[in-house]
């Protein structure tokens, strides 16, 4: 997929858009990461706030324990980060702080119980 293509690309399951000029929390982010991871694998759009995104990407792997890799563009004179993010282990859950997370369309939610108890 082209930096095109992503930028027109829908959000939801498999593709996630964040805004974060200077900052991103990262525990927050760790549960878009394992959502993303849980519904299959996808990518994750940021920003600026990514400074240093080979030590993120290994926080990640550390903390999730799934692969993680990046590409950085420009565009109109802007850096554009997009992590990708590998689907989770089959019959394993990928859980942040204890919570396997999951996308609903674009929602953030606790992974639902008819999913889990399916894995």
């Amino acid at each position: 997929m082209t930096l095109g293509e992503l930028m027109e690309a829908q959000e939801g399951e498999g593709i996630q858009f964040k805004e974060a000029k200077n900052r991103f929390d990262f525990a927050w982010g760790n549960c878009c990461f394992c959502a993303l991871s849980n519904c299959g694998g996808g990518k994750l759009v940021g920003s600026q706030a990514f400074e240093q995104p080979e030590r993120t990407r290994k926080g990640l792997i550390d903390k999730l324990h799934i692969m993680v890799d990046f590409q950085v563009y420009e565009h109109e004179g802007k850096r554009v980060l997009v992590f990708e993010i590998a689907g989770r282990p089959v019959g394993l859950p990928v859980q942040a702080d204890g919570v396997a997370w999951w996308y609903e369309g674009d929602s953030l939610i606790p992974m639902p119980e008819t999913i889990v108890q399916g894995i």
